[in-house]
């Protein structure tokens, strides 16, 4: 089983009707999407929870005030969190008011997050 692509749509979707310019990686069996460089949001299937997950950049600031939300878990690949980062269960991003919600929470962190270093692979 893949990402959910119908999440990946409404994402697209949310992003064009803003007009930002993004791009899309696959990765890790997800999807991510960058904006100016920088990972935005992405797409995570979790075998553990058994469902896709949206990938969420926030900051640290935005990551203390939303972690008490019942959708919002730690984001952790290796078992230890990633600071700034949250994975929103399908139940956090079920209206498209709730998705446009953690989308602009990303895209207002996006400018004050760091680019990841570019390979130098030839």
């Amino acid at each position: 089983m893949a990402y959910d692509e119908f999440l990946a749509d409404r994402i697209r979707k949310i992003l064009s009707e803003r007009h930002i310019s993004f791009t899309e990686i696959k990765m890790m069996g997800g999807l991510c999407f960058k904006v100016k460089d920088k990972m935005l949001c992405g797409i995570h299937l979790d075998k553990k929870y058994g469902d896709s997950l949206l990938m969420a950049r926030i900051g640290t600031e935005a990551y203390a005030i939303v972690m008490h939300k019942e959708c919002c878990l730690p984001m952790d690949f290796t078992g230890r969190p990633m600071k700034g980062y949250a994975f929103i269960t399908p139940d956090g991003f079920d209206t498209d008011k709730d998705l446009s919600f953690w989308i602009q929470l990303c895209l207002d962190y996006n400018p004050m997050a760091k680019a990841s270093r570019k390979s130098n692979k030839s």
